[in-house]
C-alpha cells in the first residue's frame, strides 16, 4: 500500500509517504508558509521513493479541526492532487492524529486530544487506542468552553495536544483524577495520518476528490478564519 499524506492544519506542516510498513516524513513547524511548503514536501517524498502520483494508492489529509486558513490549504492542494492523479482520498481527523501521534510517542491508550479553537473553547476528543493499536473515537468530537467538556469515563487518560497548553488548567480541573499527565507539545503528524489512513482505506472507508472537505466542528468559521 502506498499512500501520501499531508498536514498544514496547525503550525506545523507536515507531509508523509506510507509504502507498505515504511514512512517517511517531511515535518517543520512554519507558521503561514504552508502553502509554500506543502507541495516542495510532497514532490521531494515521491522523488526520493522513485514515485510519481500516479503511482499510488490514496491520498490523505487532516481535514481538521484546526486553523480555517491551514485546513483550507490542504484541502485544495489535496483535492487537486486527487483530481489531476485519478485518486482516492481519505480524510483524518486531527484530533485522532494527534492522539495516535501520543500513542506512538509514549504508549499511552486512553487520550484526550485538545486544540486551541480561539473564543476561549477547545476542539475536543476522546480516544482509546484498540487492539490494532489504532486510535478509535469514543465519542463525537466537539467544540466547547475548556470547562464544558465531558470528562471520560475511567481511570487513566493522557492530555495531549496544544491546547492543553492553552488550557491545561481548566481541563485538568475538569478531567480531575482520571488525567494521568499532558503532553501540549503534541501536534498532528502526517506520517499518523497516514497510518490511520492505510487502515480506512482498506475498510474502503474512502472519498472522490470532490467529497474531500474541510471538518471545523464550528458554523461560524468566518470568526475564526484569522485562526
Amino acid at each position: 500500500m502506498k499512500i501520501l499524506a499531508i498536514d498544514t492544519s496547525n503550525e506545523a506542516c507536515s507531509a508523509a509517504l506510507l509504502v507498505n510498513q515504511a514512512v517517511d516524513q517531511q515535518f517543520e513547524i512554519a507558521p503561514r508558509r504552508h502553502g509554500e511548503l506543502i507541495l516542495v514536501m510532497m514532490q521531494r517524498l515521491l522523488e526520493q521513493a522513485g514515485l510519481e502520483l500516479r503511482d499510488l494508492d490514496a491520498l490523505a489529509f487532516g481535514c481538521g479541526p484546526g486553523s480555517f486558513t491551514g485546513v483550507r490549504i490542504s484541502t485544495s492542494v489535496i483535492q487537486g492532487a486527487a483530481f489531476g492523479a485519478e485518486l482516492p482520498v481519505v480524510p483524518i481527523s486531527t484530533l485522532a492524529a494527534i492522539a495516535q501521534g501520543q500513542f506512538r510517542r509514549e504508549g499511552h491508550r486512553r487520550l484526550l486530544a485538545a486544540l486551541d479553537a480561539r473564543m476561549d473553547e477547545v476542539y475536543w476528543g476522546c480516544y482509546e487506542v484498540g487492539e490494532d493499536n489504532l486510535v478509535e473515537l469514543c465519542r463525537a468530537e466537539e467544540v466547547c468552553p475548556p470547562e464544558r467538556v465531558e470528562p471520560p469515563p475511567g481511570p487513566g487518560w493522557q492530555g495531549v495536544g496544544p491546547g492543553w497548553g492553552i488550557h491545561g488548567d481548566v481541563l485538568a480541573n475538569r478531567i480531575g483524577s482520571a488525567l494521568e499527565g499532558a503532553n501540549p507539545n503534541g501536534v498532528c503528524e502526517s506520517r499518523d495520518i497516514a497510518l490511520l489512513a492505510a487502515a480506512e482505506l482498506a475498510a474502503g472507508r474512502w472519498v472522490p476528490a470532490e467529497q474531500a472537505i474541510p471538518v471545523y466542528l464550528r458554523d461560524q468559521v468566518t470568526r475564526v478564519a484569522k485562526a
